[in-house]
């Protein structure tokens, strides 16, 4: 994932001093579910509200075990705010638009990306073209519309694909 996020920040001008805190935030942006339950992590259904609580607490425990390491902190804006929402309904603080630093907004796409394609315990993966419409049907409210336009670019592009196994191609 973190290589889908570089692209794209590439895509937005993003010059090489800011990519390495870009490279460690996307790989360590779910750091925190380290701390939860695994019961909820591998839940086969839905998930009640205080299941649901529970995963929107990981962004602020992933800050939190990664703020003692003065190397990970230019990564903690990635960790903490990879789920704030353009549109101000996220979590963990309801952050919008330009209040979400950059690099979180572009590891809120690629993150959602990957997991869409993903296998996950509570459903098959979607397939790449429907992954696709899901992020651009989420530009301005889920996600910054530019950070969709560049990450849609560099798919179309053949930029991305290279960077995802065989068999997710083929979802």
């Amino acid at each position: 994932m973190s290589s889908l996020a570089e692209v794209v920040a590439r895509r937005l001008g993003w010059k090489s001093s800011r990519l390495r805190a870009l490279r460690v935030g996307a790989l360590l942006h779910d750091v925190g579910k380290l701390s939860l339950d695994d019961t909820v992590l591998q839940k086969p259904g839905p998930l009640d509200k205080r299941e649901f609580d529970e995963i929107k607490r990981h962004p602020l425990a992933g800050a939190r075990l990664i703020r003692g390491f003065h190397a990970l902190r230019p990564a903690l804006p990635y960790v903490l705010f990879h789920h704030e929402r353009w549109d101000g309904h996220g979590y963990p603080s309801g952050r919008s638009r330009e209040q979400i630093p950059n690099g979180a907004r572009i590891v809120a796409v690629v993150d959602a990306f990957d997991a869409m394609i993903s296998v996950r315990p509570y459903r098959a993966p979607l397939p790449i073209r429907a992954a696709l419409a899901e992020v651009e049907s989420g530009a301005g409210t889920q996600f910054d519309p530019g950070v969709v336009q560049a990450f849609l670019s560099a798919w179309s592009e053949g930029e991305l694909d290279r960077f995802l196994p065989d068999e997710r191609l083929t979802a």
